[in-house]
């Protein structure tokens, strides 16, 4: 097992706002926008540097998000900032229509999300937020691991073309990336090669699952790895390989058992891994018991 080490913990939403004023210094074009949660997004170096590229929304997140929408018509680029439940859930409509169909340049930028908000409760937690997203056409869907890919993250988002949920949390983890990294979206990263099980994390479970794997390690047990930090679109390559190799597929994330990750990662495999003629006969022998029941 690799060994991995850190020298300091850091929030991915501060990682988040340093690639933001990275970003912003590259292009002009980009711009900010919050529903009046500046200090929680970390936002607040960017609007010191370029005052007049922030627009301070409010407590309207459905209005931010159609503004954003307009704006991409003048050629910026907007970051939307706010929780993740109030990125997703309470602005679904505005979003599907306004930025997805529409394929507008917006990037959505969403913190606190998952369980690890345990100090804000269960109205500011949401665990559907990646499932709402990926669904949407055009979406890209990203959920980094730490401070440095975080901020890696947003400044890869600012470059490319296309609507973008990013999301990170409030929690300190460790920083265990490389500073200077190169972030390729829809290019999963290897985190430590191994042959019996294959560990797909994202987003904060990462570092959780590199200390699984050390863990299983003393067992004996050697752990394949790998950092899903886009869901959409899927390293499908990289997902189809690791799962033959190990033959055992196992994924950790904060969200939804629906949705998410896993349900990502069980439908691929089901429809590539599983010859089609025993894919067929799953088919009709759900059909069968689904019909039995109804």
């Amino acid at each position: 097992m690799k060994k991995y080490t850190y020298t300091e913990k850091k929030d991915t939403r501060s990682g988040f706002g340093a690639g933001l004023l990275a970003a912003g210094k590259k292009n002009p074009e980009v711009v900010a926008l919050c529903a009046d949660l500046v200090g929680s997004l970390k936002m607040q170096d960017f609007i010191n540097e370029f005052p007049d590229r922030f627009i301070q929304m409010g407590i309207a997140e459905a209005n931010m998000i159609g503004v954003a929408a307009g704006l991409t018509i003048g050629g910026k680029i907007p970051f939307t900032g706010t929780f993740a439940n109030f990125s997703t859930g309470r602005v679904y409509d505005q979003i599907r229509q306004s930025v997805a169909y529409s394929d507008k340049n917006v990037k959505i930028c969403a913190s606190h999300a998952g369980l690890t908000l345990g100090e804000d409760g269960a109205t500011h937690q949401i665990l559907e937020d990646i499932g709402l997203m990926k669904m949407l056409p055009g979406m890209t869907v990203i959920n980094p691991c730490d401070y440095n890919q975080t901020k890696a993250a947003t400044e890869a988002i600012a470059e490319f073309h296309g609507p973008v949920y990013l999301r990170f949390g409030r929690p300190v983890v460790p920083i265990f990336t490389a500073p200077d990294q190169k972030f390729e979206i829809g290019k999963a990263w290897m985190v430590n090669e191994g042959a019996d099980v294959s560990i797909f994390a994202t987003g904060h479970l990462v570092w959780e699952a590199i200390l699984a794997g050390e863990k299983l390690a003393e067992e004996g047990i050697d752990v394949e790895i790998i950092n899903i930090h886009t869901i959409k679109p899927l390293d499908e390559e990289a997902v189809l390989k690791s799962a033959r190799k190990t033959g055992c597929v196992v994924t950790c994330e904060e969200h939804n058992r629906y949705g998410g990750l896993g349900e990502v990662l069980r439908n691929y495999c089901l429809l590539t891994l599983l010859p089609q003629w025993n894919l067929l006969q799953l088919t009709i022998l759900l059909g069968k018991v689904v019909s039995q029941k109804n």
